[in-house]
This record gives structure tokens, C-alpha cells and sequence, in this order.
């Protein structure tokens, strides 16, 4: 028989919702036309591409042709940053980023400082909010672009976008947030929070992968980055595919339809999660908590777990069953702790022994007192083992322990 696996890595990526699959096998079966023919399945698709325009328009307070669809969030940050920078070239080279912003913005303005842009980046307190001074003093006359994280991916943190956008609009300087992790899980209003350019995709939020949109206010100019077509009002040539935006629209639709119930089941979750997990010694809680855990992602859970490794952890809780995500950057093959976890004061042993749990609406209670029973049996495990314990907490090591895990073929 299968193991029933407990999905807590929704912060990668999220089950699709039936809801949503059902309604994108339409428009691979029957609604297959392409928007810029001029025949009758033409025409009915290009209908459906305003509909999808305008439910994504209307859950972030935008005007439909605000709405630029791409693959995903890295396109969007890539023709956010890159669009803007190559646009206002001419009238200055100084961009503002934060310290804890995802690869595809960062990775962007650490390539055009190569090509002669000055990049400052704003450190953040150990919750991991923007110092707000440290962001005023960085503004130049050359300064032309902004791009803060609306909620960090990794510690769940919630920036003070109102406020962040109000002084960029004073400095008159155009501001971009990734808010790929925040749509759907945040309400979100373009215009009364000053944004410019925002990205968000659908995947993070139960719809399909390989689709997301750039919200592009109207008036602000790019530098288009792929020639061709008239496509996505001139600014993304190639064929719309339209499958997946009709599924990025009804993904958006049923997260704002269902979004007080949803909420609130995931902050009831992330709290049981976060009270059974500082019970182990030892931990901890890594973001925005105390009095500012409204300031946190309602799905999110960071937690570092001292004297042991966070793979090791990861790898443990794989093989029973349990999916979560590391803070090191292990996927990218290096070594290398996480930047974000660095950047609030980790050091990098604290940040190579920490887990991210990421929640959804498919998560159930019995689910997370499973996940916070056998967090306690790998975490004594594997300190049962470790060489990193200091003598002052010798208590941790418990040479009765042994793994719970048999050889496939030894008999129960």
C-alpha cells in the first residue's frame, strides 16, 4: 500500500485545484482557438483571454490592460527589472533592491551591475522588515527603480507595502514587487498601495505551473525584451496559452472567492504547527512572530533547529512521508545557506539547520499533529548522532534512540 504523503511545501509549488483542472480541459478539448485569428474559435478565445484580463485586473484593483501574462514569476521580475532599467537608461543606473529578495530579482540586478548599474541593497531587522531609514538614505538623483518582496518566500514576512510604495511615489521613483507568494494569500490594491509593476503567478496558489502576469500600471514604459508579435499589447510576443491563463483566472477567482474561509483555516493550522514545534529545545522561529505573527503569511512556518542539518531533516521527514523544504540552497547544488536567513542575522550553521513548512487549504489538523509528532522523533535522532552539540547541552544526546526506519525487506 501507497504512504499517504502530508504535502508542507506549498510554498514551492501547490496541488492543483479540481475546480480549476476541470475548467482548463475546456480550452485544451473545445475552446482551443488562438485569440489572434479572426474565425469564429478565434474570436471566442480572445474573449475568454479579456475575461481571464479582467479577473486578474479586478482581484488586485488594476484595469485589464494592466495586465501583461508571461510564464511566471521570473519572467515578470526579469521584464519587470530589466524593462524599467533599459526604458530609463538614459536618465540614471541606481536601483534599490532588499537583502532578502528571490534569485530572480536578485540574480537580475547582480547582473546589471556587470553592465554599469548601481545596486543598493536595504538590510532588514532579525524579523526580516525593511529598515525603513536605511531605505530613505539609499534614494539618488540616478535612482529610477525600486523592487521589494511583498512577502518573503522563504521566513513568510509581510513588508509594509503602503508605505514603501508612498515614499517611492514621493521620490518619483517607480516601484516593482514580487508578490508571487503574497496573491491569493493577501488582499492586494494596486493603487492604494503606490505599486508600478508587481508580478504574480499562479502556481503558488492551486493553478497550473508556467503561467503568471506582470501588473504594469498604465503610463509606465519597458524596454520590450522579446521581439515579434503584437502580442500582450506589444510588449510579450508569441502565442498566448491560453489553458493555463484560464486557469491562473479561475485559480485567482476561487482564492478571493474563498478567502476569509481559507485564511483563517491556515492561520488556525500555522499556529498549531508553530506552538508543537517550539515545545522541541532548541528551535526556532524564524520571520515575523510575537505580536507580529499577523505580519506573517498564513501558510508560512520557519523554524531552525540547532546542532543538526536541515537536509538531514528534510530527508528524514521524506522518507516518512512528509514534504517540506530546507533554508540551505540545495537545490542550486551549492553549499551556500540561505541569503534571506543570513541577511536577519542566522549564521550559517542556524541557517543550514532550518526547515520551511509550507501549508494549503488541503492541510488538515490530524495532518500537522502527525507532521509535529515525527519532527520530534527526527530531531532526537539525528542530535542523538550529531558531532555539533555543545557540552552545556549534552541533555539533547540520547544514545537510546534508534531510527525508526527498517530495510524494505526485513519483515515487520
Amino acid at each position: 500500500m501507497d504512504k499517504k504523503i502530508i504535502y508542507l511545501d506549498n510554498g514551492d509549488t501547490t496541488r492543483i485545484d479540481d475546480e480549476t483542472l476541470e475548467y482548463m480541459l475546456e480550452f485544451y478539448k473545445t475552446s482551443y482557438g488562438n485569440p489572434v485569428s479572426l474565425h469564429n474559435l478565434g474570436m471566442e478565445a480572445d474573449e475568454h483571454l479579456s475575461s481571464a484580463r479582467k479577473i486578474i485586473a479586478d482581484s488586485i484593483n488594476a484595469e485589464p490592460e494592466e495586465i501583461i501574462f508571461t510564464s511566471g514569476a521570473t519572467e515578470s521580475n526579469n521584464t519587470a527589472i530589466n524593462g524599467v532599467a533599459g526604458f530609463l537608461k538614459n536618465k540614471g543606473n541606481h536601483i534599490i533592491i532588499s537583502s532578502i529578495e528571490h534569485s530572480s530579482v536578485k540574480a537580475v540586478a547582480d547582473r546589471l551591475k556587470n553592465d554599469g548599474y548601481k545596486v543598493d541593497q536595504i538590510k532588514v531587522d532579525t524579523e526580516g522588515f525593511l529598515d525603513i531609514e536605511d531605505f530613505k538614505n539609499k534614494f539618488k538623483v540616478t535612482t529610477i527603480l525600486v523592487s521589494i518582496i511583498y512577502a518573503n518566500y522563504e521566513i513568510g514576512t509581510i513588508q509594509n507595502i503602503e508605505e514603501i510604495g508612498k515614499i517611492c511615489r514621493e521620490k518619483g521613483v517607480l516601484f516593482h514587487t514580487d508578490a508571487a507568494q503574497a496573491f491569493g494569500k493577501l488582499k492586494i490594491d494596486v493603487k492604494k498601495e503606490n505599486i508600478d509593476l508587481m508580478t504574480i503567478n499562479a502556481h503558488k496558489n492551486h493553478g497550473p505551473k508556467g503561467i503568471g502576469a506582470l501588473y504594469l500600471k498604465k503610463g509606465v514604459r519597458l524596454k520590450k525584451l522579446m521581439e515579434g508579435g503584437s502580442h500582450e499589447f506589444g510588449l510579450r510576443a508569441g502565442t498566448e496559452n491560453l489553458p493555463a491563463i484560464m486557469g491562473f483566472a479561475k485559480s485567482a477567482e476561487i482564492a478571493y472567492r474563498d478567502f476569509d474561509k481559507n485564511n483563517a483555516k491556515l492561520v488556525s493550522l500555522r499556529d498549531r504547527l508553530i506552538e508543537g514545534l517550539l515545545k522541541i529545545d532548541h528551535v526556532t522561529l524564524n520571520g515575523s512572530k510575537g505580536g507580529n505573527l499577523s505580519k506573517r503569511l498564513p501558510h508560512n512556518v520557519d523554524i531552525t533547529f540547532h546542532y543538526i542539518e536541515g537536509e538531514a531533516i528534510l530527508m528524514h521527514l521524506s522518507l516518512r512521508g512528509i514534504c517540506v523544504s530546507s533554508g540551505s540552497a540545495c537545490s542550486s547544488k551549492t553549499l551556500e545557506p540561505s541569503h534571506v536567513l543570513t541577511a536577519i542575522g542566522l549564521k550559517h550553521e542556524q541557517a543550514h539547520g532550518s526547515i520551511r513548512f509550507t501549508l494549503s487549504k488541503f492541510n488538515t489538523e490530524e495532518e500537522i499533529d502527525e507532521v509535529i509528532r515525527n519532527v520530534k522523533e527526527v530531531v532526537e535522532i539525528l542530535r542523538s548522532m550529531s558531532s555539533f552539540i555543545p557540552e552545556e547541552h549534552s541533555e539533547l544526546v540520547n544514545k537510546n534512540v534508534k531510527p525508526f526506519y527498517k530495510n524494505k525487506n526485513e519483515e515487520e
